[in-house]
């Protein structure tokens, strides 16, 4: 096996997930097979309790796994599943570590650091690189690994001394370091600056890893001249310092690695020369000069709860791109904050109310997120309301379905107090109710996780037609709360048409309303499984028609 590790310096944010993903992309585009890993060292078993404020989302894998929002990009830049395996922390390496110990598995030996835990993150990296994530048989050529934060973090430091520990066991020639790190440029000299990187290189040596290549985060290219300052002062061949400065679209960092040949020099070092082919990137480059050249908007009102963080719904914000891209669009999202639509915000914050009210009157469509919690819960009724009554194209995504139908409960059945009990424990009309497997004294990992198949019992309807007439979906899910089975049939007979369910025919999954444009709300989560080249058909919509026509 051979191991691409990236790591980070300086300042967190830099990008090592794009840039991470950006050298599988080139490596696929070389003919090889390529699986990634993300190291993260917060002490968290997995980030599914983690708040979006804090982390960003939570990325659902097909096994269920809470992992990290870069797993997110790994799937979407190299076209593969990936396992909970796939995104190490701190939490789940002691926990293995202390279950042998409890076990009595080191015989009686001292547990350290040193060797113990060290040797976890190398058997679990070595073990997990040998998973094939392509569909195909047999492990893959490269393993790309993300070390998560930045050097000198001293949670990180037990991986550090791991990886370090590892490119010395499997030899030079199947290990190549990248470090990602920031060239500032002070706004009154006008410089840029090298010193940072200088520090965080030296840092880096000094815990015992040299980096092949440097990947320079800047607004502008990089100079010549601080190209052979960095080369001096870091001990790095100009040739192997990559400029990733910033460019219109994400999907122009693999253009800018193969157009500075970052390709060649990584497999120069793996001694991959002999087996990788020319990078082909056609379709790759078309896909990102597409975007750039779009003139054409689409204005999409996202009606959230966490919106103060747009990391909070990375997946549905490149579900919407990959979505518009086909139709040849531009994707305009303006963000409503839900609470600002309230009647509350009327009185306490009227220009916020009046404004959030006229984004989503001028939207061409309305979205409604998953979250968890009251906060916001009337304002996305009100915006589901508008969307219903005034033919508006609504998709739902998980909380936004349950919305949905406690809008129609409200407004059609005149079960003015119809709630969920996550909201409302004493609602007289429980539309949403806890799931009855479900755990209330633990958070992490007790949700309805991962690849679930919904039955779509009626092939007529527009889900079943976006998907290719079919009669069942394999969708990601992740929630504790669903629509009340025992008020299925009223909700039926008042016109809302419940055309997905579960195996066992009773858990509903999917809603439409028949006599409206796009109105579809499901319980699991399609942005997950978007992808560049093949757009979640629920976010491509009606226009599907059209593209198969």
């Amino acid at each position: 096996m051979k191991y691409v590790l990236v790591t980070g310096g300086v300042v967190s944010g830099l990008g090592k997930g794009v840039t991470a993903s950006s050298i599988g992309v080139v490596l696929e585009a070389c003919g090889l097979r390529v699986t990634s890993i993300k190291i993260d060292p917060y002490l968290n078993t997995d980030a599914g309790t983690m708040s979006p404020f804090e982390h960003g989302e939570v990325f659902v894998l097909d096994d269920g796994g809470e992992v990290d929002l870069d797993l997110g990009n790994y799937e979407r830049f190299l076209d593969v599943t990936l396992t909970k395996d796939n995104n190490i922390t701190t939490g789940k390496i002691y926990q293995s570590v202390l279950d042998k110990e409890r076990k009595g598995d080191y015989l009686g030996k001292t547990v350290q650091v040193v060797p113990h835990i060290t040797d976890a993150i190398k058997d679990w990296i070595e073990s997990v690189s040998l998973i094939p994530v392509d569909g195909k048989e047999g492990q893959a050529d490269v393993c790309v690994i993300e070390l998560g934060g930045t050097v000198g973090d001293i949670e990180s430091m037990p991986f550090i001394e791991a990886l370090r520990q590892l490119s010395f066991s499997v030899g030079q020639e199947n290990f190549c370091l990248i470090h990602v790190s920031l060239i500032p440029v002070l706004g009154v000299v006008g410089e840029q600056k090298t010193k940072p990187t200088q520090h965080s290189v030296r840092e880096l040596r000094a815990l015992g890893l040299t980096p092949h290549f440097l990947a320079c985060r800047s607004a502008q290219p990089l100079l010549e001249a601080t190209k052979a300052k960095l080369s001096q002062f870091c001990h790095v061949p100009a040739a192997n310092i990559l400029n990733i400065h910033d460019v219109p679209n994400i999907w122009h960092v693999p253009l800018l690695l193969r157009n500075q040949n970052a390709h060649h020099s990584i497999l120069k070092q793996l001694n991959l020369t002999s087996v990788a082919t020319a990078p082909d990137l056609d379709s790759w480059t078309k896909m990102a000069e597409t975007f750039d050249n779009l003139t054409d908007h689409v204005k999409i009102a996202m009606v959230g709860k966490y919106i103060g963080l747009t990391d909070s719904y990375l997946s549905v914000v490149k579900a919407l791109l990959h979505a518009c891209i086909a139709c040849s669009l531009k994707p305009q999202i303006e963000w409503i904050a839900a609470s600002d639509l309230e009647d509350e915000s009327e009185k306490s914050t009227p220009e916020a109310h009046a404004a959030a009210w006229k984004i989503l009157k001028c939207a061409e469509c309305i979205l409604v997120p998953g979250g968890f919690g009251d906060r916001g819960v009337s304002g996305m009724v009100l915006a589901a309301k508008y969307a219903r009554e005034n033919k508006v194209p609504y998709l739902g995504i998980c909380l936004g379905m349950q919305i949905a139908v406690i809008e129609f409960a409200r407004s059609v059945l005149g079960l003015e107090r119809a709630n969920s009990t996550e909201f409302d424990a004493q609602t007289p009309d429980p539309v949403v109710i806890f799931m009855p497997e479900g755990s209330r004294t633990h958070m992490g990992s007790t949700m309805r996780l991962g690849s679930r198949r919904t039955h779509l019992e009626s092939r007529d309807s527009l889900t079943s037609k976006l998907y290719g007439d079919v009669c069942y979906v394999d969708e990601r899910h992740r929630h504790r709360y669903e629509v009340n089975p025992e008020v299925s049939q009223v909700l039926e007979e008042a016109g809302l048409r419940l055309v997905g369910k579960d195996d066992t025919g009773k858990r509903i999954e999917v809603i439409e309303l028949h006599d409206h444009p796009f109105y579809v709300g499901v319980q699991f989560h399609p942005e997950f499984k978007s992808r560049p080249t093949r757009p979640s058909p629920l976010f491509l919509g009606k226009s599907l028609f059209s593209f198969q026509n």
